[in-house]
C-alpha cells in the first residue's frame, strides 16, 4: 500500500464562450506547441460551421457527437502464466469522454480538406449522427471486447 499523497484529477476551467468543460477538453486536445489561442480559433470555427451546416446549437451537437463515440467496454492485455490475453474491462465515465475526444481528433486530421476547423466540423457532424471513422472505431473495440469475453475472468 503506497503512504503517498493521491493527486486529485484536475479538470480545465470552462472555455470563456460556452461555458463548457468539454470544449476546453476538445481546446487543450487540438493544441499544438502551446498556441493556445490558434486552437481556440480551430475550434470556435469549427462550432461556427456546425451551426451554419445544422441550423442547431453546436454545442448540443457535440455533446450528442461525444455520447455517441464514448465507448463503454474496451480491451486491456493481461500477463497470465506467460501468455498475454486480451482482457474486456469497461470504461469509466471520464475516460470514455477522453478517448471519443482522441478519435474525433484523431479522424478529423486524417480527412481530407482545406482547414482542421472544416475536417471537425464534418467528423463531430458526422458523429453525432452516428456515421463515420470515429464510429467505426468505437464498434471496432466493443467486437474485440465481445469477442475476448471469454477472457473477463482475468479482470483486475
Amino acid at each position: 500500500m503506497s503512504r503517498r499523497n493521491i493527486s486529485k484529477k484536475r479538470f480545465p476551467a470552462p472555455d470563456s464562450i460556452y461555458n463548457s468543460y468539454l470544449v476546453s477538453l476538445l481546446i487543450s486536445r487540438i493544441l499544438k506547441s502551446g498556441k493556445k489561442t490558434i486552437a481556440k480559433t480551430i475550434v470556435y470555427q469549427t462550432f461556427d460551421i456546425i451551426k451554419k451546416k445544422t441550423n442547431e446549437n453546436p454545442l448540443n451537437i457535440f455533446e450528442k457527437a461525444i455520447r455517441n463515440a464514448s465507448p463503454i467496454v474496451e480491451v486491456k492485455a493481461r500477463r497470465v502464466g506467460g501468455s498475454t490475453y486480451q482482457v474486456p474491462v469497461e470504461v469509466s465515465g471520464f475516460r470514455a469522454t477522453n478517448l471519443a475526444l482522441r478519435w474525433i481528433i484523431r479522424y478529423a486530421h486524417q480527412r481530407v480538406g482545406r482547414s482542421m476547423s472544416i475536417k471537425l466540423a464534418n467528423e463531430i457532424i458526422d458523429t453525432a449522427n452516428d456515421i463515420g471513422n470515429t464510429i467505426k472505431k468505437k464498434e471496432e473495440t466493443h467486437k474485440m471486447a465481445e469477442a475476448n469475453k471469454a477472457f473477463a475472468h482475468f479482470r483486475y
